[in-house]
Parts: structure tokens; C-alpha cells; sequence
């Protein structure tokens, strides 16, 4: 792991936790819904931590901690990929940032896209790695969801001792109760299930055809076998951008592989003056 610094950035209302490595142009790196920047998350593909030192190599990273996940509260409000896009945004401004890199995984990838749709110039590239299955209204994801978390097809609101039954034995179950309850309190994990709910089980405002908005090069990355984001959904998104590029790994599901990684650090590597590094 390269040397990292870490410290809590007041943007959009919050506190939002930031882990930085490396220098040069500036790189966003947003972390995979109910993971964190955390090193509890070593080895598991829903957080960058273990693709630091790659993009450390050429950029200046910036891994935030997503409202309500990790060291970043959220003070009880319902989440939504407007509000994290929002957050984004005024991070990338507190922080004196002129348009750098942004790169998510799912919920990193749909708050991503969001602002890039929300706040045009306010991104140079976007890598969005499995993040587009709610700009499909007709996602099967959002009755899934809907019934894991809250225990039937049409749930309006979580249950999280259901949820917890239902996930028990479960790694990234573990993971997600050890890495909040650590960092903000015993039981945080329900709070953040509550918080998240409507975000993650109904159709947002935006959908794939707003994609068009987005100005900036931007690659979509998702595997074949992903149980959320279907190729067919990457084909519709990737239609609609102006400047796009489509990467459909075989044999790969709802994860950050390393060869996720070595594709997204290929591609942010050909845009602006980083090329040339």
C-alpha cells in the first residue's frame, strides 16, 4: 500500500471521509454500495482499496467514504443518487479540483454518471464500472432489492433484522456490520438500510437516454455474468453517450476484478495530459 493520507472534507452539509495517495492529475475513486474505503474491505471487489497503489502510480487519488457508509454520516436523511451526485460535486469544489478523473463501482458508478448529467464540466473522464441498472425503470434489481431487504416483492421500507437472517454466513455481510459498526457505533448498519431503501428500489428521475448529456469521454465496464447491470443495459447506455466506449469481460459478475482495474487505469491513462505520463 503506498503512503496515504486521510481527513474529512466539509461538503454539501457532511463530513465526507477522504483516503488520498499518489500525485499528479486528480483521480475520484468511488467505492461499490455498503463498502468504504476501509481496509476492512481488503480483498473483496466491492471496494478500490486494493486498486490504490495501481492508480496511485498516475494519479492523485482521492477515495471518499459515500454518505452513510464507512467514516462518512449521513444525519438520517433518505439517501438518493441526486443527493450523492450532489455531494460529489461540492467535494470535487471544496477541494479545488478543476475537472478530474472519476472512476465508480455500482453505486459509485450511478452517483458518478448522476453528476456528470447534474453538473456538466465538473468531471474530465468517467469510468463507470457496473453502475447503470437503475437508469433502466424496468430494472429487475429494484424487486430483488426490495424483497431481500425488506422481506416481500412490494416492502416500502427495510427490515434489517430480516435482512441480516437472510445474510448471515454471508463475507461481505460480515464485512459491512464489522466496518460500520466500527467507524460510527454498534447498529449502524440498520440505520444505514433504512437510509438506503428507497434508493436502492425505485426507478430514479434519470434514465439511460440522459446519458447524451454527459460531454466527456467515458468508458462503461461490466461483466457478463453481473446479476444486476446486464450487457444489454451497457449497450443501451452506451448508445446513447456522445463519447463513449463499452468493455464486456467474460465469465465476470458484480465485482471489481483486476482486470476491471487494469481496463479502467488503461483508459483513464489515454485521457488529457496523464497520457503522456
Amino acid at each position: 500500500m503506498p503512503p496515504t493520507t486521510e481527513r474529512d472534507i466539509e461538503a454539501n452539509g457532511i463530513r465526507i471521509h477522504c483516503v488520498e495517495a499518489g500525485a499528479g492529475e486528480p483521480l475520484l475513486l468511488l467505492h461499490g454500495g455498503m463498502a468504504s474505503t476501509s481496509a476492512v474491505w481488503a480483498g473483496y471487489g466491492w471496494s478500490w482499496y486494493d486498486a490504490l497503489p495501481a492508480f496511485a502510480r498516475h494519479f492523485h487519488v482521492i477515495a471518499p467514504d459515500t454518505r452513510g457508509h464507512g467514516r462518512t454520516r449521513n444525519p438520517g436523511v433518505p439517501m438518493s443518487y441526486s443527493l450523492l451526485a450532489d455531494d460529489w460535486a461540492a467535494l470535487i469544489a471544496a477541494l479545488g479540483l478543476e475537472r478530474p478523473f472519476v472512476c465508480g463501482f455500482s453505486d459509485g458508478g450511478i452517483a458518478a454518471t448522476v453528476m456528470a448529467i447534474r453538473h456538466p464540466g465538473s468531471a474530465r473522464a468517467l469510468v463507470n464500472v457496473a453502475g447503470y441498472d437503475v437508469f433502466n425503470p424496468a430494472s429487475h434489481g429494484f424487486v430483488r432489492l426490495r424483497r431481500r431487504m425488506g422481506g416481500s416483492p412490494d416492502a416500502t421500507a427495510a427490515n434489517p433484522e430480516y435482512f441480516a437472517g437472510k445474510s448471515a454466513g454471508q463475507e461481505w455481510f460480515s464485512r459491512f456490520v464489522r466496518d460500520l459498526d466500527a467507524a460510527q457505533g454498534d447498529g449502524a448498519w440498520r440505520s444505514l438500510l433504512r437510509d438506503v431503501f428507497p434508493m436502492w428500489t425505485e426507478p430514479m428521475a434519470y434514465t439511460h437516454a440522459d446519458w447524451a448529456a454527459i460531454a466527456v469521454p467515458t468508458l462503461i465496464v461490466v461483466g457478463d455474468h453481473d446479476y444486476y447491470c446486464t450487457p444489454e443495459d451497457g449497450v443501451a447506455a452506451y448508445r446513447a453517450l456522445p463519447h463513449g466506449e463499452l468493455c464486456i469481460l467474460p465469465g465476470l459478475d458484480h465485482t471489481i476484478s483486476p482486470l476491471v482495474r487494469q481496463v479502467a487505469l488503461d483508459f483513464l491513462r489515454r485521457q488529457g495530459p496523464s497520457a503522456e505520463a
